[in-house]
């Protein structure tokens, strides 16, 4: 295409939109800001919204009857942005301060080009255009530049006072009230001892996490994680009654201190050796930040609170505290992604002094006397291969195997992750699980687990989200006289966008796999700041 065709393109494009501004998106500056609690894979995601190619946005088609202008817009002028999801919306609504912007972007592309070249670049017609948008953008035009000039005093102004130019700080704060109880006389464990013959008190309860995320050339990621909280799993009624199959409040059990004591809880580096690969390492990871992950069941900042809701409780024994790397693998513009980490308990340790710390609950129900060895290779470790099959924004399915040793004792699992959006406001999940546990204080085992919901969005207020799930963590008839069921409810009540309020119930029947308990309830009311 000849340099006068390209502007007159551009010229009766920009005309038409005068006249529908409906149809075209949104072109202010991209968002990046990441929220906090997101993987550090998402982080990274967001981080590289930017577009270079109309291809890139992903509602976007070659059938739809704009996508050769759109498509000149963003290759040759780089006019048009996309949302940082990567879609383009442009069937959106948008204000004249929003055209302005893609206007004084486009002017400024056209003014260069006319500098360039020759007084016969365009028609007359089009250079009248052309200055009856300037005219009639002149105000909006105006108020841009005063905002960009404030912009750059006030980016001065942090440059000078921040403390560093690569890292960001980000954080959230959650303090929650809990109350609850349960039927029947007493509560017995998993394995018959006796818990409690009373009613636990209310308590108040708190997570504290302050990120600090840097990049180095923005397709990186260095994070430092600071977190602390209150006195562990047993400062909440599910916690209390029930600490071994899951039950406990996941920000309950999660910091790595307590006591108004700030410890490390994540140290590790992701970056992209290529465009499809992306490799995270590090001396302190959590193994589920790179598998298992669910847009409705993750974090319990933000989702369900139950702790075997948040992952699938069989699948990862080895969930805390550990050194290890991950890598994903997603072949561009393919349906498919691989997932795939190893991590080691007590890696850092050489003399095998002290106990394990990084195993799930009921692995020292099943191995009391085992410990293991300590250090990189030693035998409390596992890995973890997952397959997920992601065919549009809207579903994905993520088949899973896990395998190492758990205090010495070699176990085996695998699972599938299900998630499907049925419409913007409605969203179903669930996961599934199998596995072998060898040489057990029970004998050879192969408990199953599985967990349901549903959750809907938007409901009563703009922001809003209220779910519903269940599920059993731990269903083996060798352990127990019974099968432990949960159930949890939520409300998401957004304040603000920084502040949301949550009230939880929880609901657990055959508490710890014993058919003579009584059934637990308590109810949670959470309230999560982020910044």
């Amino acid at each position: 295409m000849r340099k006068h065709q390209q502007a007159r393109l551009l010229a009766s494009l920009l005309l038409w939109v005068i006249f529908h501004p409906v149809t075209l998106a949104q072109t202010a500056p991209i968002d990046i800001t990441v929220d906090p609690i997101l993987p550090p894979v998402q982080v990274i995601e967001s981080i590289q919204d930017q577009i270079t190619s109309v291809n890139q946005l992903a509602d976007v088609q070659p059938t739809d009857w704009a996508f050769q202008a759109l498509q000149f817009l963003v290759e040759r002028y780089s006019c048009i942005s996309g949302y940082p999801n990567r879609v383009f919306r442009g069937n959106q609504a948008m204000n004249r301060y929003e055209f302005a912007t893609g206007l004084s972007t486009c002017l400024d592309h056209i003014n260069a080009l006319l500098a360039a070249t020759s007084n016969n670049l365009m028609r007359q017609e089009d250079l009248k255009t052309l200055r009856r948008l300037q005219a009639e953008f002149t105000t909006e035009l105006a108020t841009l530049r005063s905002r960009v000039d404030s912009l750059e005093v006030r980016t001065a102004t942090l440059e000078s006072q921040h403390f560093s130019t690569t890292t960001k700080l980000r954080g959230f704060v959650i303090m929650a009230t809990n109350a609850g109880g349960f039927g029947g006389d007493r509560i017995i464990d998993i394995s018959g001892s006796e818990i409690t013959r009373f009613q636990p008190s209310a308590t108040v309860l708190y997570r504290a996490s302050l990120f600090l995320d840097t990049s180095f050339n923005g397709t990186d990621l260095l994070r430092i994680l600071i977190e602390a909280g209150s006195d562990g799993i047993e400062d909440n009624t599910g916690g209390f009654l029930e600490p071994v199959l899951g039950s406990v409040l996941d920000y309950s059990a999660k910091p790595p201190a307590s006591n108004d004591r700030f410890g490390l809880s994540r140290v590790f580096y992701t970056f992209k050796p290529a465009q499809d690969l992306e490799i995270s390492i590090g001396p302190d990871v959590r193994i589920t930040d790179y598998v298992d992950r669910n847009s409705y069941a993750n974090v319990s900042a933000r989702d369900f609170n139950t702790l075997a809701f948040v992952n699938n409780y069989i699948l990862l024994p080895v969930s805390g505290p550990s050194a290890g790397a991950a890598i994903h693998w997603k072949p561009r513009n393919e349906t498919f992604r691989v997932n795939a980490t190893y991590v080691a308990a007590e890696a850092a340790n050489p003399g095998n002094q002290g106990s394990v710390r990084a195993v799930s609950a009921i692995s020292r129900i099943l191995y009391p006397n085992s410990r293991g060895e300590s250090g990189l290779f030693g035998d409390t470790y596992q890995g973890v291969v997952e397959l997920e099959y992601a065919p549009s924004t809207n579903f994905a399915l993520r088949l899973q195997y896990a395998g190492g040793q758990v205090l010495d004792n070699h176990f085996a699992a695998i699972g599938a992750n299900l998630e499907w959006t049925l419409s913007p406001q409605f969203g179903i999940f669930g996961r599934y699980g199998y596995s072998w546990y060898n040489n057990t204080a029970f004998g050879d085992l192969n408990p199953q687990y599985w967990m349901a919901g549903i959750t809907v969005r938007d409901l009563f207020k703009p922001g809003a989200l209220a779910g519903l799930a269940a599920g059993q963590p731990f269903v083996e008839g060798n352990v127990g006289t019974g099968t432990q069921t949960n159930f949890e409810a939520f409300y998401r009540f957004p304040i603000n966008d920084n502040i949301h309020i949550s009230p939880v119930v929880q609901v657990i029947t055959q508490p710890g796999n014993q058919a003579t308990n009584g059934t637990v309830f308590s109810g949670t009311l959470r309230t999560v700041f982020s910044f």
